[in-house]
């Protein structure tokens, strides 16, 4: 059985997912499509940039990744879908593969790209305002389906890349920033608690408010305490028990967050 997952910022108020879901069923019947989200800030690549990379380690090779974020459809921007990690990306050219991109290059993977060509993959009639159903679907189905990547389009090593703010090492810790807040107000940073070397006697200091040490999880905490934590993906996090630290701290992605070692 072959996977084809989707991830849009369409929302979920309109017909434009079951669409691209009937493509994709349409070209292969047998495949088992999982919605990773539709609720992507819209037009936020880089948000759709982090679902995905946060996403996709837990899919099996061979899986078809279709994602639509796509503020630049129809303009000069280039279709394109990647072989990656033995996984299948497909997508515009607008920066949304660039962590996954990152991953494979520091890990010494091979990236494999092309530009989206070969018109016999995509639907017969292409709109200039809804290429995730027109090219994005049809050509993950295609691929789902066994089709070859090279038959796709022409190869290209240039692909657009977000500027993603990294982590800086200071003299007594780390600068980091806020990256992904979920809809909890969890605010994960871009610092994964492995950068700590094991150490638990941090500071956490952001919006002129100090959060000490790291605890195992959110319920060691009273209700309303403001705590850091090490999420699921084993990166820090700062949230609010029971409540919404980005409320409580009026905070937002990419704002900088100093981590420092206290002892």
């Amino acid at each position: 059985m072959s996977i084809v997952t989707v991830l849009t910022d369409f929302g979920t108020d309109n017909e434009f997912v079951g669409v691209m879901k009937g493509v994709i069923y349409g070209i292969a019947p047998d495949a088992k499509i999982v919605d990773l989200t539709h609720n992507i800030l819209r037009h936020d690549v880089r948000e759709g940039a982090i679902s995905i990379w946060r996403a996709y380690p837990y899919f099996p090779q061979g899986t078809a990744h279709v994602f639509v974020v796509d503020p630049g459809v129809g303009t000069r921007r280039r279709p394109i879908a990647a072989r990656i990690h033995g996984q299948y990306f497909v997508g515009p050219d607008n920066g949304l593969l660039t962590p996954i991109i990152e991953d494979a290059e520091r890990d010494g993977k091979p990236v494999e790209i092309v530009h989206l060509q070969n018109q016999k993959y995509w639907l017969e009639k292409v709109s200039r305002t809804f290429h995730g159903r027109d090219v994005f679907s049809p050509v993950g189905a295609h691929l789902a389906n066994g089709a070859s990547l090279e038959d796709m389009g022409a190869v290209i090593t240039d692909p657009v890349r977000l500027n993603l703010p990294k982590p800086v090492k200071v003299a007594n810790g780390w600068e980091a920033h806020i990256s992904v807040i979920d809809s909890f107000g969890n605010m994960t940073l871009d610092l994964p608690a492995a950068a700590l070397d094991g150490r638990t006697d941090v500071l956490f200091r952001l919006k002129g408010v100090a959060v000490s040490g790291i605890v195992e999880s959110y319920g060691h905490k009273s209700v309303g305490d403001l705590v850091a934590v090490v999420d699921s993906e084993e990166y820090l996090e700062i949230a609010v028990v029971n409540g919404s630290a980005k409320e409580k701290l009026n905070a937002a992605v990419g704002d900088m967050v100093e981590v420092v070692f206290s002892g």
